[in-house]
């Protein structure tokens, strides 16, 4: 095959920069089977290494990365030498973000010699937040934790009039900060190309070692000039190669479930109504055909009539095989009493798996076949927010809270998982669903969490009717959403039951009343997140339109919250 690629080449000459090379392709694929973690090494020109030491966005740099049609590759922070530099060759390297603090004794850091071989051979690193301070304490300078972090929206100021990381770009600019600790003595040969409005500094390079860092996170859509520094990072200092795309992901997923499951073997699939898991059931069932047999499980714990629209959007235009398992007494009765947040997630997952054990039996009386795989439409927030499980090389991240499909699953699981969306974020899976035309009315659907009104109703969700309570506040307010043109604009939208009661004077009555919140925000990702600005009339209205319509309720809360430092949710 290389003698005929020569040949090729000789009737065709072709530079290996700065032009799409036509190349005879072999595509290897190496899938992590139990975690779902998708190695693909292709025909790519540049690469780019990604070090990660523990931030909850450090797919999101990955992800970034590779929508510019540059190949990365995602290591641990403690990779060795070896694996950064002889087994993928890269093109530049970022050092990621983290929870920890680098002047702590048993800080992650890089492998030994991983600066001299950079500099031998002329690899650009870039540093974000952590990395930055990584840069800053492994070559001399110092880090420190003063007491007065940044976290959220704020600008970057005092950028010189030419930089090699920003080029020409010398206006101030808001970017998302999220640290506690500052560099406060720059290392021999750097200079500060950015400072925050505190004084902090906030961007560094050093030009001769191609060297750079970034106090803040370019990677996420809330740094408004942050992908213009990547790319400039990428094209105009790494000169890396456009030689990647996701278009083949699909193509690649496909493959992988088809030779996970083999010809014969049957599949589950949990169906929750959201775009997550009707995708992964579409991809699927691509993939194996009649095979899949999916479950729908009412659980006590969906949003108003819920499982009626479900069901009659997977007939009328899903076309795929569905079950409805309602699971309402035996959850309720498990959550009584508990109010502890992770407590409810561990419970959830676990009657969850309960049910499908059950559902297992079903199949198999109709087909003969007992089913060995459980597909679920777990997304990468969800795993980085549970924090990473062994073998998923991130070993650095902490604990956010434990998604039902993650952190809640037992040991024994009795199911080997297929996760095809795991390692993809909530627009990725959007664009996979319109590839494979699933229906609008799905795809445009705002997020739902799993473990469904559960987590929106702080404390115990059997009581004082808090159930029917919220059902009818959120079908009021998405209803509102809609009918005022807003509800595409929205990335989610929800109401909270707030364990608290209020006075309030309702038909000339003084009245002691559940608080309700609501929640809407923008995002692109989920990673982070703004709150939407409503107009006051519009809140005005929906405030009226909720204590007049439930009895229950007296006063009405908005969140204005970004994410960080909250989570989109509020359990």
């Amino acid at each position: 095959e290389r003698e005929r690629e020569r040949e090729r080449e000789r009737k065709n000459p072709i530079s290996r920069r700065g032009v799409v090379v036509r190349l005879s392709l072999v595509v290897v694929f190496l899938s992590s089977i139990r975690f779902g973690i998708i190695v693909m090494t292709h025909a790519v020109t540049s690469q780019v290494v990604i070090l990660d030491y523990g931030s909850q966005y450090t797919q999101l740099i990955t992800r970034r990365v590779r929508e510019v049609e540059v190949y990365s590759v995602l290591l641990p922070g403690d990779a060795s030498f070896k694996r950064v530099f002889e087994e993928n060759d890269p093109t530049a390297i970022i050092l990621s973000g983290g929870p920890n603090s680098v002047h702590v004794k048993g800080a992650p850091s890089v492998p030994d010699g991983f600066w001299e071989e950079c500099e031998k051979r002329q690899i650009p690193v870039l540093g974000i937040c952590y990395g930055m301070q990584l840069i800053v304490h492994c070559l001399g300078g110092k880090v420190e934790g003063l007491g007065k972090g940044e976290f959220g929206r704020m600008p970057v100021v005092d950028i010189p009039t030419h930089t090699k990381l920003f080029g020409e770009d010398i206006e101030p600019q808001n970017v998302w900060m999220s640290h506690g600790d500052e560099a406060t003595v720059l290392p021999e040969g750097f200079k500060c190309i950015g400072r925050s409005e505190k004084g902090c500094v906030v961007a560094i390079e050093h030009e001769t070692k191609n060297l750079y860092g970034l106090q803040y996170h370019p990677e996420v859509t809330h740094s408004e000039k942050g992908m213009r520094t990547l790319k400039h990072f990428l094209f105009n200092i790494a000169k890396c190669e456009r030689s990647w795309s996701m278009a083949n992901v699909l193509e690649e997923q496909i493959q992988i479930v088809k030779e996970k499951v083999g010809e014969t073997d049957h599949v589950i699939c949990a169906l929750s109504g959201g775009v997550d898991s009707c995708v992964a059931a579409t991809l699927v069932h691509k993939a194996i055909g009649d095979r899949l047999h999916c479950c729908f499980v009412d659980n006590g714990l969906l949003r108003y009539k819920e499982a009626e629209r479900v069901m009659e959007m997977f007939k009328g235009e899903l076309h795929l095989p569905v079950d409805c398992v309602d699971i309402t007494e035996k959850m309720l009765s498990e959550l009584k009493g508990v109010t502890d947040p992770e407590r409810k997630r561990k419970i959830i997952g676990k009657e969850f798996i309960e049910c499908f054990k059950e559902y297992k039996k079903t199949v198999e009386k109709k087909t003969g076949i007992v089913p060995k795989f459980l597909v679920q439409g777990t997304l990468y927030p969800d795993v980085i927010e549970s924090c990473p499980p062994p073998g998923s090389d991130q070993k650095h991240s902490h604990t956010i809270k434990s998604h039902h499909n993650v952190g809640g699953l037992p040991k024994e699981l009795g199911f080997e998982l297929i996760e095809p969306l795991r390692v993809l974020f909530k627009d990725e899976v959007r664009r996979l669903g319109k590839i494979m035309d699933v229906p609008r009315n799905f795809v445009a659907r705002h997020p739902f969490p799993g473990p469904g009104l559960a987590v929106r109703i702080l404390g115990d969700v059997t009581e004082n009717d808090a159930l029917e309570t919220l059902r009818l506040v959120d079908e009021i307010y998405i209803n509102a959403i809609k009918e005022f043109g807003l509800y595409d604009e929205i990335w989610q939208a929800f109401a909270v039951h707030l364990p608290i009661k209020s006075v309030g004077v309702q038909g000339d009555q003084r009245s002691h009343s559940h608080v309700v919140g609501l929640r809407a925000i923008t995002s692109n990702d989920g990673m982070t997140a703004d709150w939407y600005p409503f107009d006051p009339k519009f809140l005005q209205e929906v405030s009226n339109r909720i204590t007049n319509q439930v009895r229950a309720v007296n006063r009405v809360v908005y969140d204005i919250t970004s994410k960080p430092p909250s989570t989109i949710e509020w359990e």
